[in-house]
């Protein structure tokens, strides 16, 4: 049987998570999670024990990072520092906010479809003046 061989890409990129141990785990297991040389994950759990100094810090680092494409991030986790995802405004990597299995999704505290709710009413607007 033949092997096959990976083809670097520059265009690739990690898939980076902030959320709780069953989320990160479902995660895991299809395959997302990385460890690099120096023993860098691209994830953090959060529990109890994790203060907002912790989530803000992985925040700033996963956006920083060039290998990371998207940042998946529960909601409940996002409230926590809601002031630092909102401020983000960087196309890549994406945030995306995501439902936990203890915290369902709350569509009025999404960052990202509030921007795009204010665009669309900003281009409806503009629509309606022509």
């Amino acid at each position: 049987m033949a092997t096959r061989t990976q083809m670097p890409s520059n265009s690739s990129g990690l898939i980076a998570m902030i959320a709780d141990e069953d989320t990160i785990t479902g995660f895991l297991l299809a395959g997302v999670g990385n460890v690099d040389i120096r023993r860098k994950t691209n994830y953090l759990i959060v529990d109890s024990k994790t203060t907002v100094k912790q989530i803000e810090d992985a925040f700033k680092d996963f956006t920083t990072r060039e290998d990371v494409a998207i940042v998946l991030i529960s909601q409940y986790v996002a409230n926590m520092v809601r002031f630092v995802v909102d401020s983000y405004n960087n196309p890549v990597p994406a945030i995306l906010e995501i439902p936990s299995k203890d915290h369902p999704y709350d569509p009025q505290h999404d960052s990202v479809l509030s921007r795009v709710k204010y665009l669309f009413n900003t281009e409806s607007v503009a629509g309606d003046r022509r």
